[in-house]
């Protein structure tokens, strides 16, 4: 497995075998990201972290694993404060962080804007989500979430929840997960359902989703449950989100009805769509989930920097 120098953009770049490695190569890093141990194998690297969207797992977790592995973090958490608002254009400011840094990661409101950059970048590019497009480095820690939680992937009943339309974290993982052969529920109010083409490549690669809006109905035969908030700021009407918003909420009266052994997940921040009563119990794991950003990072920014030591 060589990707020293290679752009992180989409899962969709990567292979089922190379996948499995990462993973593997992230297991290495817990004790690491934990604290436990220490080794300084990005000593003299710097990151430029390129935040065009509010971001606090994905930033923070990135700047966490590149400080675990001895390297440093520059850039910036609020465009607003940058050359962006006097006109400077993404491509420049790619070209500029690139000439400052070893490796950028970029997160930006307009879907493709991370390939855009790595055209303009001669180190590694790694895309912290473009819009309601890609977001490969979650994608990566919810399947590392799943496997060490389920102790592996294939032939798990998991359900997708909530805003599939704009969330560009179901959209990775629902791709990714079909490579692994699950069984995939997908469930939303009719407004926003997966699109088309991510189903279509679903079943591509052998999995038909199943498509309901009912999550009580669904959850019975689940052993994870993976839900999202209805975005926001990704709807152009107001009172079309106003419709839609509260549509779920898991609970647990609600997880009465589920597997004993259901892990729900979450890639955070969480709104109204999971009561806090559920914090406590055996079925909650997005906290660990969050945590499960920084040895995927590490393992990452390893690799692209072409110091796999551990």
């Amino acid at each position: 497995m060589d990707f020293k120098g290679k752009d992180i953009i989409s899962i969709k770049d990567f292979s089922k075998i190379e996948i499995d490695d990462i993973l593997i190569y992230a297991e290495k890093m817990l004790p690491y990201a934990k604290g436990e141990k220490y080794k300084d194998i990005l000593s003299g690297k710097v990151l430029s972290s390129l935040f065009f969207e509010p971001s606090t797992r994905t930033r923070l977790s990135f700047e966490s694993a590149m400080n675990r592995l001895g390297g440093r973090v520059i850039g910036f958490a609020d465009p607003s404060g940058t050359s962006q608002k006097k006109g400077e254009s993404l491509a420049d400011t790619i070209r500029m962080a690139d000439s400052f840094s070893d490796a950028i990661v970029v997160r930006h409101p307009q879907e493709g804007a991370a390939r855009l950059a790595a055209e303009f970048a001669n180190g590694p590019v790694l895309n912290a989500g473009d819009g309601a497009g890609q977001h490969p480095t979650q994608c990566l820690l919810d399947l590392f979430t799943i496997k060490t939680e389920k102790k592996k992937i294939e032939k798990n009943n998991i359900i997708l929840l909530g805003d599939l339309k704009y969330g560009r974290t179901v959209h990775s993982l629902a791709y990714a997960l079909s490579i692994y052969g699950v069984e995939l529920t997908f469930v939303s109010p009719t407004s926003l359902k997966m699109p088309k083409e991510v189903i279509n490549e679903c079943m591509e690669l052998g999995v038909e989703p199943t498509q309901t809006s009912s999550l009580e109905k669904a959850i019975k035969d689940a052993d994870v449950l993976y839900a999202t908030r209805i975005q926001k700021e990704r709807f152009p009407d107001a009172e079309e989100y106003n419709k839609v918003v509260g549509s779920y909420r898991i609970n647990n009266e609600l997880l009465k009805n589920a597997k004993e052994n259901l892990i729900v997940m979450h890639p955070l921040p969480r709104v109204s769509e999971i009561d806090s009563e559920v914090d406590s119990t055996p079925h909650a794991v997005y906290f660990k989930q969050a945590f499960n950003g920084v040895p995927i990072r590490m393992a990452l920014l390893s690799l692209v920097l072409g110091e796999k030591k551990i």
